[in-house]
């Protein structure tokens, strides 16, 4: 009954060891290159100096985290429902699919940063633009990649659910839409980063709050240490939005052949 208690752990140990000893070899870099003086501490600050304003200003570091994450959040939720009719309104008609996917293509390879600016004059400086350029960060990835799931299930099952009497409707939402979830989900995984990038750029433009704000306002001031600590929370509010979807996915999708293999590989590496 302990083995099987502590086995759960013992993964997360085995899953997580690697990444946690190639930060630390990160860090350690770090802290050689500034200690070593090979570059000027005003360019590259220190790691302990780094995480002390991390810790000395975390309350306004905080509320800036708040303001983004919101921004990110929206952005992800209206990107991912949007991504998802379209793509389905794509799947089941030819000429949507042939009239949306270049206009889509077009919109997408746009750099966001050139345009944002337009979104702040016709929208003004509250949060409603850098949702905005969130929803298009994040829309093009949620779309291909659900209309790839859609498509990519077996012919057979769909004749045979249609010679069992299966309409449109069940047939999606028994056959089709499960079947697309790992695919949904793979393109929910990539939006999700990208919501948080287009946040960030959205408030880069015209913003007086937001994690994007600090940065600038810190590079603006040459203090470094600020820029590096908003670097670096940015960071963590994308990998942690990244696990949230993992973790989803994995209570969602345990039958997953994905999920399957890594249960494999994890039994054979204890054998």
């Amino acid at each position: 009954m302990d083995k099987v208690r502590t086995d759960p752990w013992r993964g997360l140990v085995e899953r997580s060891w690697r990444p946690a000893a190639l930060l630390a070899a990160c860090l350690a870099v770090w802290h050689l290159i500034t200690a070593t003086g090979l570059v000027e501490a005003y360019l590259v600050p220190s790691p302990a100096k780094t995480f002390g304003l991390l810790a000395d200003k975390w309350s306004y570091l905080w509320g800036h985290t708040w303001v983004t994450t919101y921004e990110t959040v929206l952005g992800f939720v209206i990107a991912g429902v949007l991504g998802v009719l379209v793509a389905v309104a794509m799947v089941y008609s030819r000429t949507v699919e042939s009239t949306a996917y270049p206009i889509l293509l077009f919109a997408q390879v746009i750099p966001k940063i050139a345009i944002a600016p337009l979104f702040v004059v016709w929208l003004g400086f509250g949060f409603e633009p850098k949702v905005v350029v969130a929803v298009l960060m994040a829309f093009f990835p949620v779309v291909i990649s659900t209309v790839t799931g859609l498509k990519s299930v077996d012919t057979e099952m769909l004749e045979l659910a249609a010679t069992m009497g299966g309409g449109p409707v069940k047939t999606f939402v028994k056959i089709r839409f499960p079947a697309a979830l790992p695919h949904l989900f793979a393109g929910l995984k990539v939006a999700v980063t990208l919501a948080v990038t287009g946040a960030v750029v959205g408030e880069f433009v015209g913003s007086n709050e937001g994690l994007g704000y600090v940065i600038l306002q810190a590079n603006g001031n040459m203090d470094t240490p600020m820029l590096f600590a908003g670097l670096i929370v940015i960071s963590v509010v994308g990998v942690l939005l990244f696990l949230l979807l993992d973790l989803a996915e994995k209570l969602l999708l345990p039958w997953h052949a994905s999920r399957r293999g890594a249960a494999v590989t994890t039994l054979l590496a204890k054998g």
